[in-house]
């Protein structure tokens, strides 16, 4: 299930890891905060609302794309978007979910199909936070994956609320070059096999299912979001790039032709579903993607809000996500942590993490002498010498 932490490997060092948040003595900001609220202040009274990707969210956090993968189809991400909906935070529904599970109008595919945790998410949302974000990969474009959804009846409050999303999926961190990956029983192959490529690497009753990794240029991904914009003109537009070595390119280009927000999954990022040359040799570590976007980005066009990056990979402590924040990211997704808060309780396992997360931020955030998520940046951070 969480396949990236194998025994026999030794990744290097994790960039973001090498990392220290450092205090300064001197805290004009702290001083600000005094005056208004004529006290001294403390760590609860660090904001931590924010926006992403248009949308407003209770905490710098969203939960990333669960996929068709077994784990993710099961009641795990049902959970998870209810529990997402009730955080007032954005939740991603990942790509193939409808190619292999249905698109849900049927009551005995609610459970694992894309309607179901539309929504599952929607009959829980926090009024007036949060939003849904559909991915697409290549084989959601050819089952009409986008369509089906921004007509269908029952996404009309999430549309008609400004809190709807479509995700174009250009690659991913565990395996950046490479489509999506997981496994099916024999029958479901055999249902499959026009849609995708069935490989039975493995032997036994299951077999490899895998989908195209889509082929882009600056030409193609900046015609693609401007078909997004105008063919879903109420929905806003995400992209999602992998970890890739021109992945500073990619995110201009995105936001230059008008993405809401751009996501980028480190070599750190997925759930395992990769071969292990790749979960251990392939990709840039998250902190390099990073340092490589940096801080002066496009503004989008249209409209006047700064680019909006967003950041996925080992999110499992606060001090990791204020990090990414320090270095430019505006929020930081919740892959397996969720999948494994969600699968401990699912009725309030993502909720208590996600005020574990939201606490240490706090935490740490005033120790930095600022009271805005917001207001972190690269002087909070110290990287120690190389050896």
């Amino acid at each position: 299930m969480f396949g990236a932490d194998c025994p026999d490997a030794h990744p290097p060092a994790d960039p973001i890891d090498r990392l220290r948040l450092v205090p300064p003595v001197f805290v004009p900001q702290r001083l600000e905060r005094l005056v208004e609220l004529a006290r001294e202040p403390v760590y609860r009274d660090v904001e931590l609302e924010t926006t992403i990707g248009g949308f407003r969210s209770t905490v710098p956090l969203y939960v990333s794309a669960f996929g068709s993968t077994e784990t993710a189809s099961t009641a795990l991400g049902i959970a998870a978007g209810r529990q997402a909906g009730r955080l007032g935070i954005p939740m991603v529904v990942g790509e193939n979910v409808m190619p292999v599970n249905s698109y849900g109008r049927l009551e005995a595919d609610a459970e694992r199909s894309l309607l179901g945790r539309i929504i599952a998410y929607q009959a829980e949302a926090l009024d007036g936070y949060g939003g849904v974000v559909v991915q697409q990969s290549t084989e959601d474009a050819d089952a009409e994956v986008w369509n089906l959804v921004y007509s269908d009846p029952n996404v009309s409050p999430l549309l008609e609320s400004g809190r709807l999303a479509f995700e174009l999926k250009v690659g991913q961190g565990a395996k950046p070059g490479l489509g999506g990956m997981t496994l099916v029983a024999a029958g479901a192959a055999e249902r499959l096999a026009d849609a995708y490529l069935i490989d039975p690497v493995l032997g036994g009753d299951r077999v490899l299912r895998s989908s195209s990794p889509g082929t882009f240029t600056e030409e193609i991904l900046r015609q693609q979001i401007r078909l997004m914009r105008n063919n879903y003109p109420r929905a806003r537009v995400w992209v999602k790039l992998p970890p890739a070595r021109d992945v500073a390119a990619a995110a201009q280009v995105a936001w230059t032709a008008g993405a809401d927000a751009v996501s980028v999954d480190g070599a750190e990022a997925g759930t395992g579903w990769a071969p292990r040359a790749f979960l251990h040799h392939v990709g840039l570590p998250l902190g390099e993607c990073l340092q490589r976007i940096g801080h002066d980005r496009a503004t989008p066009a249209p409209g006047p809000d700064p680019s909006c990056l967003l950041v996925s990979g080992r999110m499992w402590e606060g001090a990791r996500v204020a990090k990414c924040l320090a270095l430019g990211a505006n929020a930081a997704g919740l892959g397996r942590a969720a999948l494994i808060a969600v699968d401990t309780d699912p009725d309030h396992g993502l909720i208590n993490l996600v005020e574990c997360l939201a606490l240490e931020l706090q935490l740490l955030v005033s120790a930095l002498g600022k009271y805005h998520v917001e207001a972190l940046g690269s002087e909070d951070l110290w990287s120690p010498p190389e050896r």
